[in-house]
């Protein structure tokens, strides 16, 4: 009987003590994104010892990625997994990770979100109640469209482009001569459908789970930004956690970092497989002609000393 009572009292002091975290994102169950995060939570819990456990809620089923940042901020949600296009309207430093044609190539890209750059980066959503914990890789972001492709920015004068709720996204469109079109991810489909916009811009594994290449028989791999994915949670929550938790929580996410980066790779070789196959056009233009486009942006950037000092610290690391 005593031993009955002290499993008892264990197991409820064990529920006490327990922490379930909540985590949504707006991604397919097959992303690359999801699946690490599912290891994410298996690794938490095996280091933890089933102290902190991971709850999903995947494909915008808690809302867009701008109105779950805003839960995490309120701290009715303890994680998620954002782009950075969108962080950069909460974080403002993290705006320079969408200016395009900033990396050299996802090797740099890399060396720059690991390193202090990195963690600076990370550590800039604080003050507005969110906290990074790593980046996983998005890719490059390629214009695809309907009825014309895109060999050169000219080619996209008067094409109505979807972007994300990004104020640089939207100026580096103008920049090319498109009319940049703020639509939501899950609309996206039935806008290209329905003549709405005209294209948009995305990586190979989104343009393929979507199903946008159904629509849109032209992409052009002018690879305009290397803006990676953030792992973040709200600082209502980590600040929760104790020192012990806080430390198996960023392990588990460093660990799918890697898992993630891996994953992406080979689900980028198998995309562009795929819409070749289902008919879509891939063009590989001249990618001068774009990034001499984006000059302007940048000539706007030396009036804000400290974001132009970031954008300086970015080009020089090797």
């Amino acid at each position: 009987m005593l031993t009955v009572f002290a499993f008892l009292l264990w197991g409820c002091n064990n529920i006490r003590t327990s922490k379930t975290i909540k985590l949504a994102h707006g991604l397919d169950m097959n992303h690359s994104v999801h699946k690490a995060l599912v290891k994410m939570g298996e690794d938490l819990a095996q280091l933890s010892n089933g102290k902190l456990s991971v709850e999903i809620y995947p494909n915008q089923q808690l809302g867009t990625e701008r109105q779950i940042m805003e839960l995490l901020q309120i701290g009715s949600l303890d994680m998620t997994k954002v782009s950075a296009a969108t962080l950069e309207n909460f974080a403002p430093k993290t705006k320079v990770l969408g200016l395009p044609y900033l990396f050299r190539d996802r090797e740099h890209s890399f060396k720059v979100f690991d390193g202090p750059i990195g963690q600076e980066l990370l550590n800039d959503g604080k003050k507005y109640w969110l906290k990074g914990l790593g980046f996983y890789d998005a890719g490059s972001r390629s214009f695809y469209t309907k009825e014309k492709a895109v060999e050169h920015p000219d080619d996209l004068k008067g094409q109505k482009i979807r972007v994300m709720p990004s104020v640089t996204a939207m100026e580096m469109v103008r920049g090319f001569g498109g009319s940049p079109t703020p639509i939501s991810w899950g609309e996206l489909y039935t806008s290209l459908q329905q003549g709405v916009v005209d294209g948009a811009e995305n990586n190979p594994p989104s343009f393929y789970l979507s199903k946008h290449y159904e629509i849109c028989k032209y992409y052009s791999l002018n690879e305009h930004t290397f803006s990676p994915d953030v792992v973040i949670v709200g600082t209502q929550f980590w600040d929760r956690l104790s020192e012990e938790e806080q430390k198996w929580l960023q392990k588990a996410v460093d660990a799918s970092v890697v898992y993630q980066r891996k994953l992406w790779a080979d689900a980028e070789a198998e995309a562009l497989v795929a819409i070749q196959k289902s008919g879509v056009q891939i063009i590989r233009p001249d990618k001068l002609p774009f990034s001499e486009r984006t000059d302007k942006l940048y000539e706007k950037y030396q009036n804000d000393e400290a974001l132009y000092t970031l954008i300086q610290k970015i080009r020089a690391v090797n």
